[in-house]
Parts: structure tokens; C-alpha cells; sequence
């Protein structure tokens, strides 16, 4: 229904019915609590999909990893100066209390992560879900905006039907309609997982305000290797490792975790932190490298001392035995058979140059990664509005009154691990806050 045409007024659009739209809707909402009846803002938070938080529902394996005990600026690519002022603005301490006045609580496992005690993502979007509702929230699935008008001009004085009358700032275009508004919170999120409804156009709609929007990259995505190589023989296999990421032959990353292989290239925390370098590279048409350590505590020069050591202790001891305590029974094999070296092998036959082979192959192999698995199966983008546009006080638009913009439309990612969910939770409480008060 159209409500310029029912002479409805909307004080606060929120669109974008994700983590950090419903977090703006709630603190708005409770922003507004203290105000008189008659002057109580009217809170509307349109998405597009039929249903909401399609993207909590899916995180952490279906868990919902809502945060890390410790979020520091170190853990977010961007002006990290703007994120820390964010982060402290809303503290991980906060969030737990926050989610705890929801009815969630939350442990801590040993990596870190916060879950739900349920171990149950439709535990934590249930609770916002709820406390909006309580906070007459109106939310409106299948709203898609499309379009976005504002700030609007004054109305002319001479108009007597609009004497005293204040022009409202936005006019939102939606699937079903059109919709006024004095504020508005864009929460449309990135590019990551568009058939959440997440796909990229809320960056028209910022463009329209007035922002500019840097290149959008995906990250925290499986990285696909050739099919040449010997990952397909270990799919499913998880270790630690570390991967170092060359651009151009400079090194720009290296980081240490825990590695999956797959049928189709490699996944896991490690993976998909370190994608965000080889993608951002790689869409630039540079030339990324990944160099990957199946031995993440040893160095070239101990390795090989590791490997002399047991030939000389047990110089009859096949290839294939080499590392057993620190690597998964499959991975040396692959990798022997990959140098075209024999697993059966003894060490005491092992030559020179094979063993220095061997040995760069367990220190600093290189991967021939050919692409990312696309954005279905990136977690979050990289890239978007500038944070120097935005006031990171309240999360304002410097460049358009009345508009805020948070979450993952912002040029700032953080790293696997509930980082980006904490981003979410801390930019809708400071934009929510600024448009209710």
C-alpha cells in the first residue's frame, strides 16, 4: 500500500532486516521509549526477503557465532582508527548483557567464539525478532527499496494546504509502494550470500544520497585450487597450518589456524581469512600468491634438521612415516606423491635434492589456487562506503541529513570468528540510538 497516497508518515526507515538492522530497530526503539505517546517516532524496517535474518540463521554452521570475547580494531580491515572508536562505543562486555536482556545467553568456547548456550542461531534471531515486536517495530518481509529520494526540498510557502507542514526527508520506492521518512538507516549489507537477499543494492542506494562506494570484493571465502593438484585425495582432512599471501612478489599476509581440505580447494578459518588478500588482488588483476606451511612452528632450517635427525636414527623408516605426530595420516602421502616421490621410500636413500624438495614441500608449498568459490559462499564483503563519510559517533551520513549507514555496507571486514557480527551489533547501537533519541 502506498503511503504517501494513505497520508502515513514514517519518522525512521530502517532498511536491511539483518544483525545489524534489527539491532538498530531495537535500540531505536528503546531510544524512544521515554517520549511521549504523541511524539514517539514511528519505526518501520523493510527488507526484501520473504523472511529475516537469513544470514544469522546460516552463521557459525547454523549456531550463530554472535561474537568473539576479545574485538580489537586489529581484527577489521579498514579505517581502523573509525573502527575503534566504534568497538569502544559498544564493547564485547556490552553485547553479552545486551543479548543476555534479550533472553540469550551466551558461552564461550575454547576458540574464543561466543554461541547461544542452545547452540541454536534461531535462538538469537527469535529474541531480536521478539524484543522489535515489543518495541512495535513494524517489519515489512518482501519490501524490497529500490529506489530512495531525499533529502527532500522545502515546500513552497504558498502551498496553504502544506503551511506549517514539514516536508519529510526521504521518500522510499518499495516493492509494494512508497514510504516517508524523516531519518533513515540503510542495513542492506554487501554482496556476501545474495540469495539472502543480500546482493549489492544498497550501494545504488547510498550512491543516490550521495556516497561513493569502493570496490566490493568477496572475503571469508573457500578459496578452488586446480584440479592438477592433490587436494581432492584429502577432502576432509583438517590441520594446522599457515598461509602467507604474495602480491606481486611482496608479501601483504601470513597467518597461522586451522586448514580444511575439500573437493574443491581448501576452507576453514585459515582459508577464508586469508582470501581476503587473493581476492582484493586478484579483482585489481594483480598477481596473487598463496604459499602454504603444512609445518606452521618449524622453518625451512629446522625441518630439514628434522628429517636428517630421523634418517640418522632410523634410516629404514619409510617417507610416509615422517611427521606422523604432527601431521594427519593422509597429508604426507599426497604431498610425497604430488613431488613424485616414492611414500615407501627409505629415508636413509633420500637424496639431497629430494629431501630439500621434500622439505620446501612441507614449509612453502605453493598453492595453485585459480579462483574463489563465489559469492554464495562468501561471509561477508570487503569494501563499501568510506568510513570517512560517516560520523562514527552516531554512524550519520556526512554527506546527506538524516541518513545513517551501517553494518556490511561499510568499507570495513572483519576477520572469521563473530567479528563481524560484534561490527554489526556496535553499528546499529550507535545509529539506532542517534535516530531514536
Amino acid at each position: 500500500m502506498d503511503d504517501i497516497a494513505a497520508g502515513r508518515k514514517s519518522t525512521i526507515a530502517i532498511v536491511g532486516g539483518g544483525a545489524a538492522g534489527l539491532a538498530a530497530a531495537i535500540f531505536a526503539g528503546e531510544a524512544a521509549r521515554g517520549a511521549a505517546a504523541r511524539r514517539r517516532p514511528r519505526i518501520v524496517l523493510l527488507d526484501g526477503a520473504k523472511r529475516l535474518g537469513a544470514k544469522i540463521l546460516v552463521a557459525g554452521g547454523g549456531r550463530c557465532n554472535v561474537t568473539h570475547h576479545a574485538v580489537g580494531p586489529e581484527d577489521f580491515q579498514g579505517n581502523r582508527n573509525i573502527v575503534r572508536n566504534v568497538l569502544r562505543a559498544f564493547p564485547v562486555a556490552d553485547t553479552e548483557a545486551w543479548f543476555a536482556s534479550l533472553g540469550v545467553d551466551l558461552k564461550r568456547e575454547a576458540s574464543g567464539k561466543l554461541f547461544p548456550t542452545t547452540d541454536n542461531a534461531r535462538t538469537v534471531l527469535d529474541a531480536l525478532l521478539a524484543r522489535c515486536r515489543a518495541l512495535d517495530v513494524e517489519l515489512r518481509c518482501d519490501h524490497r527499496v529500490h529506489r530512495v529520494a531525499g533529502p527532500a526540498a522545502p515546500r513552497e510557502a504558498t502551498d496553504p494546504a502544506a503551511a506549517g507542514a514539514e516536508s519529510p526527508a526521504f521518500t522510499l520506492h518499495h516493492a509494494h509502494g512508497s514510504l516517508t521518512a524523516d531519518r533513515l538507516i540503510l542495513a542492506t549489507g554487501g554482496r556476501s550470500l545474495p540469495k539472502s537477499g543480500s546482493d549489492g543494492g544498497g550501494y545504488a542506494l547510498a550512491r543516490e544520497l550521495g556516497h561513493t562506494v569502493t570496490a566490493t570484493h568477496a572475503s571469508l571465502v573457500p578459496l578452488v585450487l586446480h584440479e592438477s593438484f592433490f587436494h581432492a585425495d584429502l577432502s576432509g582432512v583438517s590441520q594446522s597450518a599457515a598461509l602467507t599471501t604474495f602480491v606481486d612478489g611482496k608479501k601483504v599476509d601470513r597467518r597461522s589456524g586451522s586448514l580444511l581440505w575439500t573437493h574443491f580447494g581448501i576452507s576453514g578459518p585459515l582459508a577464508m581469512d586469508a582470501s581476503r588478500f587473493w581476492t582484493v588482488a586478484q579483482d585489481a588483476g594483480r598477481r596473487p600468491v598463496c604459499r602454504l606451511s603444512l609445518l606452521p612452528e618449524l622453518d625451512f632450517a629446522r625441518a630439514e634438521a628434522h628429517v636428517l635427525e630421523a634418517a640418522r636414527a632410523r634410516p629404514r623408516r619409510p617417507l610416509a612415516e615422517l611427521f606422523s605426530d604432527r601431521l594427519p595420516g593422509r597429508v604426507l602421502p599426497a604431498l610425497l606423491a604430488h613431488l613424485g616421490l616414492d611414500p615407501a621410500g627409505r629415508l636413509a636413500e633420500l637424496s639431497k635434492a629430494d629431501r630439500r624438495r621434500l622439505v620446501h614441500g612441507l614449509t612453502d608449498l605453493e598453492l595453485p589456487v585459480s579462483r574463489h568459490r563465489g559469492w554464495n559462499h562468501a561471509e561477508v564483503t570487503a569494501g563499501g562506503v568510506p568510513l570517512g563519510e560517516i560520523d562514527h559517533r552516531t554512524m550519520a551520513s556526512r554527506r546527506c541529513p538524516g541518513l545513517h549507514l551501517i553494518g556490511e555496507i561499510l568499507d570495513c571486514d572483519g576477520r572469521i570468528g563473530g567479528f563481524n557480527f560484534q561490527w554489526a551489533w556496535a553499528t546499529g547501537k550507535l545509529a539506532g540510538e542517534a535516530a531514536g533519541a
